[in-house]
């Protein structure tokens, strides 16, 4: 599963600590969930809320570790250049992998800091580099044939899956966002 999580706006009903512990049950039913050797990546952008920093990572990690699961690795998807003040979210995203039973060796790494988020087809996109570099992952380190994206937008990791010749699966609750991810491609 390749997915992002919505954000506490897109749950306004929760309230906040409802959707922080939402988050956490989420997280821990994906990585729960996926094959025992197969892994769960995560693309998350931290919030400002109350005047507070919300960690996406953290909350998404406390999931994984609930369900048995392994920080693979970490990476950090710079949405604008370095030295840039930015309102609201951060300059960068979290791109994590975790996994119940799959491991790398030292020589399978790749780089931990993308430079660049890629084009964004719609505001809460993925960027297409995030998407590329997860799709890169997969084929090359894992068994992985379908990409399934619960939480899938417009599509752009869907899109993405496809090709590189993976088979891709999203589910999304918006029919609008639905319909634009049955057709969009890369």
């Amino acid at each position: 599963m390749v997915t992002s999580l919505p954000d506490f706006s897109e749950l306004p009903t929760l309230g906040f600590e409802g959707w922080r512990s939402w988050f956490v049950d989420t997280a821990a039913l994906i990585c729960g969930t996926v094959a025992s050797a197969a892994p769960a990546v995560f693309y998350q952008t931290d919030i400002k809320h109350d005047g507070r920093w919300v960690d996406k990572a953290y909350l998404v990690s406390r999931g994984a570790e609930a369900a048995g699961s392994s920080l693979l690795w970490h990476k950090v998807v710079c949405r604008v250049g370095p030295g840039t003040t930015t309102f609201g979210r951060p300059a960068y995203a979290h791109l994590l992998c975790f996994s119940r039973e799959l491991r790398l060796t030292p020589a399978q790494s790749s780089p931990d800091v993308l430079p660049k988020l890629g084009e964004m087809p719609w505001a809460r996109a993925m960027g297409t580099d995030a998407c590329e570099a997860v799709c890169t992952f997969l084929l090359a380190h894992t068994e992985v044939q379908t990409v399934i994206d619960p939480f899938c937008g417009q599509g752009t990791m869907l899109a993405a899956a496809n090709r590189r010749g993976l088979s891709a699966v999203g589910v999304e609750l918006s029919k609008r966002r639905a319909a634009r991810a049955r057709v969009f491609g890369l």
